[in-house]
């Protein structure tokens, strides 16, 4: 079985440690756990891996967060992985820093690349992993916190956060997104 694993995150150096790009952190502290590399491919970085008998697809999409759906559409069909076995990491305001929530659909919660990747595909049936980027932002300045650097303290932290999506993908791989979510929903969450 393959599947097509999608960290969500714009490209170039000014958005690296923005809070819009944990997606793409999340895939390099996978990526580097896993001792995988990626490589500039068609509409996006892609790195392969296997976790037991389970071969994956790590895609960072070079589309910008409002076009991801073009690269996953591309992957999923240059690849052959059904929708079943698609998982998406981004971002979310709605979560407090650091809080993962895993989910097998859901709407796009006024997210930009889940909205684009839903249009595409035609659903919003696809698994995806939620990272609380918190909400510490007057009224009229989220964009600017959203596609803002972390703070000193939340970088900090960060590392630790990261380290349940070094369990989080495997699990999915091997177990299904039911399981997972049964085991990592509301794990060790406020640490």
């Amino acid at each position: 079985m393959k599947y097509l694993i999608v960290g969500l995150g714009n490209i170039g150096d000014e958005y690296r440690n923005t809070r819009h790009n944990i997606g793409f952190r999340l895939l390099d502290a996978f990526a580097e756990a896993s001792n995988v590399a990626f490589e500039d491919q068609r509409y996006g970085f892609v790195a392969r891996g296997r976790v037991k008998n389970a071969e994956y697809v790590l895609l960072k999409p070079s589309t910008f967060m409002n076009l991801s759906g073009n690269a996953v559409r591309y992957w999923l069909n240059e690849e052959k992985i059904d929708i079943e076995r698609l998982l998406v990491l981004v971002d979310d305001l709605n979560l407090p820093f650091g809080t993962i929530r895993i989910r097998k659909q859901g709407s796009a919660g006024g997210h930009n690349g889940l909205r684009h990747i839903e249009q595409v595909l035609g659903t919003n049936n696809y698994a995806r992993v939620r990272f609380g980027i918190g909400n510490e932002y007057s009224k009229g300045t989220q964009i600017d916190f959203v596609l803002g650097q972390w703070t000193e303290e939340e970088e900090k932290e960060l590392s630790g956060k990261l380290e349940p999506i070094k369990e989080i993908i495997p699990s999915f791989c091997l177990q299904g997104i039911e399981r997972t979510m049964n085991m990592f929903n509301n794990k060790g969450q406020q640490q």
